[in-house]
């Protein structure tokens, strides 16, 4: 098996409670619902995200709980997110499977088994849409703002080698933003400069140009301050190649940021469809 669907996802705080999401969002939750509906198609195994709100200093960090519970209470927005209770199953096989691809490739990646961790709101936004009846495994995995956009985008590959040579159908999520130079005011678009920007990367993507996805991102990461500095899109690219059929669904804008919903889907899946 390999990735069955890749998936670029929001988190902006005013979507986690659906009462709370605004007029200019209504169309990025609309999309995200319908990712909800092909990641039910693709009935998958088990699904790997990577969260820009799971930041980590030196080291990569792997989740690889077999229970992931906890309440959230975002220290960003408490008046936002607040007491938001989650239960999702773990894959703890897979996820030490990815640990050690990524001490094969000699990164310093860690393991973290602990039942007191509580997630981040990049992780638990995302999979109240994805993941509605909580019943899919997850393995998640942080940010490391020590490593460049290179070694994030080998630890990708790493990743991908491992997902590849799986028996299982992995939804992979990566969960941030694209422009993200933040000012009060969630209406706020980004700059006609940043929204240039994010939509150049964004046409590369669809036009299957992953290479200059690439050589484009480093400079990017840098003008837009793209969230997480662009290494859930440099994990992105890691993961998803020129044999995936991307779609943009939407792009909404949460005080100065600017929010791509896009999916990723294997060829062949889609010749088989038909």
């Amino acid at each position: 098996m390999t990735v069955e669907l890749g998936v670029l996802a929001a988190h902006v705080p005013s979507i986690c409670h659906r009462e709370n999401v605004p007029n200019f969002q209504e169309e990025m939750v609309n999309t995200m619902d319908n990712v909800t509906k092909k990641i039910a198609e693709v009935n998958p195994d088990a699904i790997v995200l990577i969260s820009c709100h799971w930041i980590s200093t030196f080291n990569h960090y792997v989740d690889v709980s077999s229970n992931h519970e906890g309440v959230l209470t975002a220290f960003e927005c408490p008046d936002i997110i607040s007491d938001v209770k989650y239960k999702h199953p773990g894959d703890k096989e897979l996820g030490k499977e990815i640990v050690n691809a990524g001490k094969r490739a000699k990164l310093p990646v860690i393991p973290v088994d602990d039942p007191t961790y509580v997630w981040d709101y990049g992780t638990v936004v995302p999979l109240r849409y994805f993941s509605q009846n909580a019943d899919i495994p997850v393995v998640n995995l942080s940010i490391t703002m020590a490593a460049s956009l290179e070694e994030t985008y080998k630890w990708g590959e790493a990743i991908r080698d491992v997902l590849d040579n799986s028996n299982k159908r992995i939804v992979f999520i990566a969960s941030g933003a694209l422009a993200h130079k933040l000012v009060r005011g969630r209406h706020h678009m980004p700059t006609k400069a940043e929204r240039a920007l994010d939509n150049q990367f964004i046409d590369y993507l669809l036009n299957k140009d992953m290479g200059a996805a690439k050589e484009m991102l480093p400079q990017y990461a840098n003008a837009a301050e793209v969230e997480g500095g662009g290494r859930h899109l440099a994990m992105l690219l890691g993961i998803i190649n020129e044999d995936y059929s991307p779609s943009f669904l939407s792009y909404a804008q949460s005080s100065g940021s600017g929010n791509a919903i896009m999916t990723f889907e294997p060829v062949k899946s889609l010749q088989e469809s038909r």
